[in-house]
């Protein structure tokens, strides 16, 4: 089963900045998630939300801001509010704190020591609609990444944004998020059968029969965000290929590879 670092190891470090995926490579996760949005100036950043508040403390939201506006915000102290308090707080970087665009993650990934893959998910609905596919394939193509043989695979709730993405890259893997259970039966019909299926735990706890129909349906599935072992072991108990968890480094060590 391959772990996957949501948003990096965002149960210690603030999420989608460098240090939580340093992190992340660090204590051993097979792979790191992110979530990817476009700056006014059409720039990919690794944010989830599309506005501010939460992760940087600002008013405005992402898409209306150019990457240098962002880069002037601190997207890590939220995770400490209390730090400036603390006289043995270890200065943070802020190399490591900031703005996080998605090229400087794909280039530390092609950096690293060892194989390490990504899922990467487009956020809808946004101003941008399929602009945000077409730079995500531009960004992919520089690095060599839009074949079969990518460390890449892209995930959506927008059904749309990956049939977009299949037109852009046919051999990319593609991940459809399903994030109600009862939006299944409406997507069964339209989802390929190589296309892996990304289901929550929440749901899959909520609604067995989800689980086991997708069992049954030898559907591959990735699960999120997997932070128990309880919620593990369900996971291997229904064959899931890969869980998405804020706590890679608990998560291996349940698996017996730490």
């Amino acid at each position: 089963m391959e772990v996957v670092a949501h948003r990096g190891a965002s149960a210690d470090m603030a999420e989608h900045t460098l240090g939580a995926y340093l992190e992340a490579l660090e204590v051993g996760a097979d792979a790191l998630e992110c979530d990817v949005r476009l700056s006014a100036d059409g720039h990919l950043v690794c944010v989830h939300d599309r506005d501010l508040r939460r992760t940087a403390g600002a008013r405005g939201t992402v898409s209306t801001m150019e990457l240098s506006d962002l880069a002037e915000l601190d997207f890590a102290s939220w995770k400490r509010p209390w730090s400036d308090l603390d006289d043995e707080a270890p200065d943070l970087d802020p190399r490591l704190g900031g703005v996080l665009t998605l090229r400087n993650l794909l280039a530390t990934v092609a950096d690293y020591g060892r194989p390490v893959e990504l899922a990467i998910e487009t956020k809808h609905p946004t101003r941008y609609g399929g602009l945000v596919e077409k730079r995500l394939m531009e960004t992919l193509r520089e690095f060599g990444w839009a074949g079969k043989e990518s460390p890449v695979r892209v995930m959506s709730f927008s059904h749309t944004a990956l049939l977009r993405m299949q037109r852009l890259a046919p051999d990319l893997r593609l991940v459809q998020l399903v994030e109600k259970a009862h939006h299944w039966p409406m997507l069964r019909p339209i989802v390929p059968r190589d296309w892996i299926i990304g289901p929550g735990i929440k749901q899959l706890n909520l609604h067995p029969g989800l689980g086991e129909h997708l069992m049954r349906e030898q559907r591959r599935m990735h699960v999120w965000t997997v932070n128990t072992e309880k919620n593990l072991r369900y996971c291997q108990e229904l064959g899931v290929e890969a869980v998405i968890s804020d706590k890679p480094a608990t998560m291996l060590r349940l698996l017996g590879r730490k």
